[in-house]
């Protein structure tokens, strides 16, 4: 059966960028972590412990004080971005070779990952049940909000359909 190719839109290579930018972030931001250990440790230790809080007796109950918690759920975070990272690339990758259907599939499945991370991870856990909101120094809201609104806009691009009578470039 014989398809006549039509104009292409600009989805593919708008998916295939938001994805890479993303994957090219959350690749540095892992990678960072990973060489440079113990910045990105006091957030987490600070944010876990709840020091810088208003100290408000119905909330410290659910800080952790124990370090060795506290550098678990680091590497744990670092582990996310890892494999967040690398399955953004792969996606970044299969836009790049045009394989439209097993990019999006993936790089969905990367973006979903950052969402995760960024909204139920720093906004929600971090944000509200950590109160990391409440704290002048080690408040990472704004930050998980950028990425976590990236993220979103890339999915959704990355979710469009492809125009009708446009050729599929894959099958797989």
């Amino acid at each position: 059966m014989t398809t006549t190719p039509t104009r292409h839109s600009g989805l593919r290579p708008a998916a295939g960028v938001l994805t890479g930018i993303l994957a090219l972030y959350i690749a540095l931001v892992a990678f960072g972590n990973i060489t440079d250990f113990g910045t990105n440790q006091q957030f987490v230790r600070h944010v876990l412990a709840m020091d810088t809080t208003f100290k408000d007796h119905d909330l410290m109950w659910r800080a952790v004080s124990s370090t060795g918690l506290q550098d678990t759920a680091y590497v744990l975070i670092i582990v996310w971005e890892t494999a967040s990272a690398l399955v953004l690339i792969w996606g970044t990758w299969l836009w790049a070779w045009r394989k439209d259907d097993l990019a999006r599939r993936i790089s969905t499945y990367g973006l979903l990952m950052l969402l995760l991370l960024f909204g139920a991870g720093f906004i929600g856990i971090g944000g509200e049940w950590f109160s990391m909101w409440q704290s002048k120094t080690w408040n990472g809201l704004e930050a998980a909000t950028r990425i976590f609104t990236l993220s979103g806009v890339a999915l959704i691009v990355n979710q469009l359909p492809s125009r009708r009578g446009e050729v599929r470039q894959d099958a797989s």
